[in-house]
């Protein structure tokens, strides 16, 4: 399997620290508020990388944070009259909602920086003890230019970095890349006792204390979205190995970003959604199958045409899973197996895309082929078994992406069902007339007959 490594540029095979196991740690959300479409790509896209190590046999310990004490989430509580922890605990589990209903695996572990103070505070000391820190009036900062890699993950020399740095108004650190590990409270504020001040951790040593306590020194992979390679993932890569001293994760994977209608997304422009927003009009099934359509390493454009352009792909593959059903229902007896061995090409091109750093776009071509395959050469006198190994296996590749497993037998409520007997009792009679004004009540119903050699099928009209 290959992926392409930020930290190196280019693809590498990917080869665990331990034999069949992997570790990996992504940047979960700042819960003062629902998550939008731009955080919904990295937890769908590296969910489905968990999903296909286990899908090849690995053992995953998936660690995914919550950030539950920072500025935004200060201001917003103080705008709410609530408190912190109080406003976490509510978009935690409004996170909950529209992750399972996108079809997002729980992770192993998803620590929340609040409760992992001991561990931050450990590590900051450990930075203080071997001199990588300062202490300025009870904030602690990381010296970047004790680390000698500063840039490393970004890719630049610490002075370009440096050109476009500034301080901020009532920060006191030494130089302007320099970041902050621990903050003295203001007025007001949450805050921890710890050895410098009263006060609460900075953004980037959360992630390391909480990758370190959770999954150890050296990660497999480290991932997220694009916009966290600098400064938030090239800090974490400065004080992680500054205070272990040795490497700490071997592969960084990055997604592209989201544009919305080919424009950046942003509040100021009115285009930024919550994905609680988009699910209004469109399943989360549709979000996530628009997701996975393109490379994760791609920009991806996010548009209503594009959502309607996947509702109707998805539809295709369950319109197919539909036929393959009706199919078994009334073939038991027929001997044809001529497509039963035609279908193992479509796993190999799906595992062959999925090692190729995790081509989900070439994946979802595969499953159409799949389709394509079982619409053309699956028919009235093909065996039951061959009918099961193709739907058992658009399920299979559908369950590695996440997608095609949450399909309903649908009911037709009693209304419906007299119609359709109503209907094959005038065909039956020769009461065309009659059939055909049940066909178009049923339409208007959205409900579409299909008369085959094997019986009456319905579909509902999507």
């Amino acid at each position: 399997m290959q992926l392409y490594n930020t930290l190196t540029q280019k693809k590498e095979e990917f080869v665990p620290i331990e034999k069949n196991k992997v570790k990996m740690y992504s940047c979960g959300p700042t819960v003062y508020n629902y998550f939008h479409i731009g955080n919904a790509r990295p937890f769908i896209v590296f969910d489905v990388l968990r999903r296909y190590f286990e899908y090849r046999g690995y053992d995953v310990t998936f660690v995914q944070n919550f950030t539950d004490i920072d500025d935004k989430m200060i201001r917003r509580a103080n705008e709410e009259h609530t408190t912190v922890a109080e406003l976490a605990d509510r978009f935690i589990a409004e996170y909950f909602k529209d992750s399972k209903a996108l079809g997002i695996h729980e992770a192993t572990y998803h620590p929340r920086a609040t409760q992992n103070i001991d561990a931050i505070i450990a590590l900051i000391k450990s930075l203080e003890e071997k001199g990588f820190t300062y202490t300025v009036d009870g904030d602690v900062y990381f010296d970047v230019k004790k680390f000698a890699d500063y840039g490393k993950l970004s890719h630049q020399p610490l002075e370009n970095l440096e050109a476009g740095a500034r301080i901020e108004v009532g920060e006191k650190k030494k130089n302007p890349m320099d970041f902050a590990v621990w903050k003295a409270k203001k007025e007001g504020e949450p805050y921890w006792e710890s050895p410098w001040s009263e006060g609460r951790p900075g953004w980037h040593i959360e992630c390391s204390a909480m990758a370190n306590k959770y999954l150890g020194k050296t990660i497999d992979i480290h991932s997220g979205g694009m916009d966290l390679i600098f400064p938030h993932h090239e800090n974490e890569v400065a004080q992680s190995e500054a205070a272990n001293g040795c490497q700490f994760a071997h592969y960084w994977l990055h997604n592209g970003y989201i544009n919305v209608d080919n424009r950046k997304m942003s509040k100021s422009l009115n285009n930024f959604f919550t994905v609680r927003d988009v699910a209004k009009e469109f399943d989360y099934e549709v979000i996530r199958f628009f997701m996975l359509s393109a490379h994760y390493r791609n920009p991806i454009n996010f548009s209503h045409d594009l959502l309607v352009q996947a509702q109707s792909g998805l539809n295709r593959i369950y319109t197919c899973i539909d036929n393959l059903e009706f199919l078994k229902g009334t073939n038991e007896g027929k001997t044809d197996n001529s497509a039963f061995d035609g279908l193992d090409k479509f796993k190999d091109e799906f595992i062959s895309a999925m090692d190729d750093d995790v081509n989900t776009a070439d994946a979802i071509s595969a499953i159409f082929d799949l389709v394509r395959f079982a619409n053309s050469e699956i028919n009235g006198e093909t065996d039951v078994k061959t009918i099961d190994k193709a739907l058992s296996l658009i399920r299979e590749l559908g369950g590695v992406l996440g997608i095609l497993q949450n399909k309903k037998d649908e009911i037709l409520d009693e209304e419906i069902e007299k119609l359709i007997e109503d209907r094959n009792n005038a065909r039956k009679n020769k009461d065309f007339a009659l059939a055909d004004k049940i066909r178009d009540d049923l339409k208007a119903k959205g409900i579409v007959l299909e008369d085959t050699r094997q019986g009456v099928k319905w579909r509902r009209d999507v």
